[in-house]
């Protein structure tokens, strides 16, 4: 059931590889300090597995060797930074990529526009992210009903009935999304269903396959994976001919429609869109239901806000800024759950952290979650608080990170949007109350979801 929303393991080191492969890259050792590598082909990988994933490695990377580190991936050195000093002056002119997008990119074998000039790359950029704002501004009553129809349905449960948070919150970030990007011909919840198996055999290959060589081992897997990927990118192509030829819909290929892109390009960036953006929205709407219903304090200070900002009527664009504590309990959620633990640049020139020197052409890790439970820079850094964001030194440290503001990627923008409005419908509606003795414990990857299924148990208010 979570299999498209959860990636695994080596999911991580994978994209890691993938940039590493993609770029020339220094081999020089950076004279940074570090583990020696395990082994000469394979660096530090080994450890990174024996760990249990890549952030788990890196925490006991920065325990042991400070806030600037090295390790070995396969002969070549990689950076980790994991402090918000760190970060603050860590220089990387290269402003114009996206580490996800380039990754994910890479992996499923996409190059047009990785090779074009800044000035190219920076346009592209930002017509993807007008395309993902404008499909959020024309498409803002169909987000509302899809959420209402979840709302409601947790509405009807009898009181006390136990409420399958991951599968509830997946699907509403794969209606939402798909249909932002496709339009309503997937209004339908069997061609849903069939899109997201699609998602299911390409993530769990992506997971697994590639690193241990066992996809191309099994022709059958290796099969299935290759038709999923084929017919996904055969049903977005269709769907990008076919409205050349209709309207204006408002959909998210039809703004990329009004640019020069050529229609491979358009697909590409739908692609990026659909599953960065099903993944990031369902895991923030996940955690943020999970940790609310931990706190009684926390809602009934969420719905005094949404009462008095909202009152009986519903949630607009305009109104969600207003909405400063919704903020406070969603930038808590990302931080507390480490939702993106890890990020990379290329160091396109040479810089210097501290007194260490970080030569050209350098994978550079931003260790996230090493950084969001800081104690230097968060008090009580593995508490749910929502109240720590009041502080602007704590608002500053979280933009700096790329979490809130002009540098948060556009697909945390629109989950932020997304789960404002479930938010918005659920709080003021129904109490939620965690199940006693159940632990939601953290896979920790590119994006993190909960290990297994969560449940909560919803209350009508009186």
């Amino acid at each position: 059931m979570l299999d498209f929303a959860i990636f695994a393991v080596t999911f991580v080191i994978i994209l890691v590889g993938a940039v590493l492969y993609l770029y020339p890259c220094s081999r020089r050792a950076s004279g940074i300090p570090g583990p020696n590598p395990a082994d000469e082909t394979d660096g530090n990988l080994q450890d990174i597995v024996n760990k249990g994933s890549l952030h788990e490695f890196l925490v006991g990377l920065h325990q042991e060797f400070g806030p600037v580190a090295s390790f070995w991936f396969g002969g070549r050195p990689v950076v980790s930074l994991g402090s918000v000093e760190t970060l603050r002056q860590h220089i990387n002119p290269n402003r114009t990529t996206d580490s996800f997008e380039t990754m994910l990119k890479s992996l499923l074998g996409y190059q047009s526009g990785m090779g074009g000039g800044a000035i190219e790359t920076m346009m592209r950029k930002r017509m993807y992210e007008s395309a993902i704002d404008t499909s959020l501004k024309k498409n803002f009553p169909l987000i509302l009903k899809l959420v209402e129809e979840v709302v409601a349905k947790w509405e009807s449960f009898p009181e006390g009935q136990h409420t399958p948070l991951c599968a509830h919150m997946l699907g509403l970030a794969m209606k939402t999304v798909t249909q932002l990007v496709l339009g309503l011909r997937f209004h339908d919840d069997a061609k849903v269903l069939g899109f997201r198996k699609n998602h299911d055999a390409i993530w769990s290959e992506i997971g697994k396959g590639f690193l241990d060589g066992s996809l191309e081992k099994s022709s059958s897997r290796k099969s299935q994976y290759e038709t999923a990927l084929s017919d996904m990118e055969a049903q977005l192509l269709s769907v990008v001919q076919e409205m050349r030829t209709q309207q204006e819909s408002g959909t998210f290929i039809d703004s990329l429609l009004q640019s020069n892109l050529t229609e491979r390009q358009i697909m590409e960036d739908s692609m990026v869109f659909t599953l960065a953006g099903c993944v990031i929205t369902a895991n923030l709407c996940i955690w943020a239901v999970h940790f609310l219903s931990t706190s009684e304090l926390v809602q009934e200070k969420l719905y005094q806000e949404l009462d008095q900002v909202l009152g009986s009527d519903p949630i607009t664009l305009e109104k969600i800024p207003q909405l400063r504590y919704c903020q406070q309990v969603l930038s808590e959620t990302v931080r507390t759950a480490k939702l993106t633990p890890l990020a990379a640049r290329l160091q396109e020139v040479e810089g210097k952290v501290d007194q260490h020197v970080i030569p050209k052409e350098t994978l550079v890790i931003y260790a996230m979650g090493v950084i969001l439970q800081d104690a230097n820079t968060w008090k009580a850094p593995y508490r749910f608080d929502p109240d720590r964001f009041e502080e602007e030194a704590a608002q500053k440290s979280f933009s700096l990170l790329g979490f809130s503001g002009k540098q948060a990627c556009p697909e945390l923008r629109f989950a932020y949007t997304v789960a404002s409005i479930l938010l918005a419908a659920l709080v003021p509606r129904l109490r939620l109350r965690r199940l006693e003795g159940q632990v939601m414990e953290v896979k920790s990857a590119l994006v993190a979801t909960p290990k297994d299924d969560a449940w909560v148990r919803v209350v009508r208010r009186s």
